[in-house]
């Protein structure tokens, strides 16, 4: 079939079961194994990564469609081309090769990009090992602590990095700037001491304007206190002239080629924080965990392939089902910035609205990602996950171990919500069952059926849930290797450019001409209405 005869066929087949009970299709007793895929770690042990996406309403005919679609738009051809340095970035004719970052270049891509890989991220390991040592140290002595400014792809790779491996940290703290909001640098900078801080200022072009505002304030905060900002300051840059500017040696600058996107960078040198905080060694097992992710993705056929089967699954909930949004709930206190993360890095990537060709899209592109850590969002916004009148599939990731012994009941509880949670959410409560449970509280007749109804639970809320052993630094890289190549899937399917983000311009251009005109007298005739009231209410 053609890739719109397929999309049809997909509508067509969700039409016919919709109405379907997912718990109904686990009358078949071989359902989970069917609708599950693993992932065996390397390192011998019997752990494996586990994802099940058994509890949504797909059967054997709807993921033989969806695998057919996935064939049909070519997804495997735009893998090779992604991995073999084609410039898969069509509007901006560039290669995508993130994945260089984490694993052993392939011979066949151009020497000159695998020598600068290979030595940028020598020389970072160098440059950690001097930090974390004290060769390498402030006016004040050792590095105590690290700041990181950056935005977008620049900050919330490292923040969301460096909080989940926590138990990993034996290094410098690490802290982070990047709005441009003088609240949050002002707040950072507040107890640290300039002599033992070490400053990495993230902008690849070395002139974002919320970065080298922030940077430039942090500069001030160590000259005022009379130590030699330029001293301890390390640019993450591929404008190395401009770093110089700045005062910060060639030896002290990390760049990156064209072909790392922002949102994909924190295998390289925007990672540095990470890599200060944990070691080299840790954080090489971080990319150890995405290369193997990388090499399942390349090998595995399609319908055992995890990122293509996350892809489509959520390919089958956003366009075919309809649902807007969809949750990601880890169930681990120290994944808490990844639902942020995997925000920019969906909706930045495939919140487009017009092909490879620039035509429009003929259906809705990624959905709305969200989400917080459980058990927190049981208590907040679940309410609606369970019994709103909007179907919002949910994404579920528990480890099977914690990284506190003394705690261990404290995790057992955790996994036993996260379960609960996604049975629930397919299981629901029919109007009999919450009949039942009001009499059995003594209610009769009217208010017996008021207070049952309030107690139904629809059911049929479809998840899927990610297992895996512990969140070390290996399992993290599994987990992000995973949505990256999930979003390329999804991105290959919907026929869109995953890679470039056009979408940020605009108001960035407007943000420059506005600025000017928050000085007193301005003149403001040119924007419209609400914009002039605007300006006029928040003019000093």
């Amino acid at each position: 079939m053609t890739i719109e005869a397929t999309w049809k066929a997909l509508a067509t087949h969700h039409a016919g079961v919709a109405g379907r009970s997912i718990l109904s299709l686990f009358d078949d007793p071989g359902r989970a194994a069917a609708f599950s895929a693993e992932l065996a770690y390397e390192d011998g042990a019997p752990a494996s990564f586990l994802l099940d996406y058994s509890k949504t309403n797909l059967d054997v005919r709807g993921l033989a469609l969806l695998m057919d679609l996935a064939r049909a738009a070519r997804v495997e051809a735009r893998r090779d081309a992604m991995f073999a340095g084609r410039p898969i970035n069509e509007t901006e004719g560039r290669a995508v090769l993130h994945t260089m970052l984490r694993g052993a270049p392939d011979p066949a891509l151009p020497a000159a990009w695998t020598t600068e890989v290979i030595d940028t991220l020598r020389r970072m390991v160098t440059f950690a090992r001097a930090v974390r040592s004290g060769a390498f140290a402030g006016v004040g002595g050792a590095f105590t602590d690290v700041i990181n400014i950056g935005i977008g792809g620049s900050d919330l790779g490292p923040v969301m990095a460096t909080l989940a491996l926590a138990p990993y940290h034996d290094g410098p703290r690490a802290h982070f700037i990047s709005n441009v909001d003088g609240a949050q640098a002002a707040d950072t900078l507040r107890g640290l001491n300039p002599a033992t801080t070490l400053v990495i200022v993230a902008s690849k072009t070395f002139t974002t304007i919320e970065t080298m505002t922030n940077a430039a304030t942090v500069r001030d905060w160590m000259q005022g206190a009379g130590v030699d900002a330029a001293a301890q300051m390390v640019a993450v840059s591929s404008a190395g002239d401009l770093a110089a500017e700045w005062g910060i040696p060639p030896e002290r600058v990390f760049g990156f080629g064209d072909f790392i996107g922002g949102r994909y960078s924190v295998w390289g040198p925007v990672g540095l924080a990470v890599m200060l905080a944990v070691g080299p060694e840790d954080f090489g097992a971080f990319l150890d965990g995405a290369a193997l992710m990388d090499r399942h993705f390349r090998q595995a056929p399609l319908d055992r392939n995890l990122p293509v089967l996350l892809a489509m699954v959520g390919v089958w909930h956003a366009q075919i089902c309809g649902y807007a949004t969809r949750a990601v709930l880890p169930y681990d206190q120290r994944l808490s910035r990844l639902p942020a993360y995997l925000q920019q890095l969906e909706m930045e990537s495939n919140g487009k609205r017009v092909a490879m060709d620039g035509t429009d899209l003929p259906r809705s592109s990624g959905p709305v990602v969200w989400g917080e850590p459980g058990t927190n969002g049981q208590h907040a916004f679940y309410q609606m996950i369970h019994q709103g009148t909007r179907v919002i599939p949910c994404e579920f990731l528990i480890a099977a171990q914690g990284h506190e012994p003394a705690l261990a009941q404290h995790h057992r509880l955790l996994i036993a919500n996260c379960l609960a949670q996604s049975e629930a959410l397919m299981r629901g409560r029919s109007l009999a069952e919450a009949r039942a449970l009001m009499a059995a509280r003594g209610l009769t007749g009217a208010e017996l059926e008021r207070q049952a109804r309030h107690r139904v639970f629809p059911g049929d809320r479809p998840s899927v849930t990610m297992a895996y052993r512990q969140l070390t630094p290996f399992a993290l890289g599994m987990i992000l290797a995973l949505y990256e190549h999930r979003v390329f899937v999804e991105g290959v399917v919907l026929g869109i450019n995953s890679f470039d983000q056009w979408g940020v311009e605009l108001g960035k251009e407007l943000a420059l001409k506005l600025e000017p005109l928050l000085t007193p007298g301005a003149d403001d005739s040119a924007k419209d209405g609400s914009t002039r009231l605007l300006l006029g209410h928040l003019r000093g």
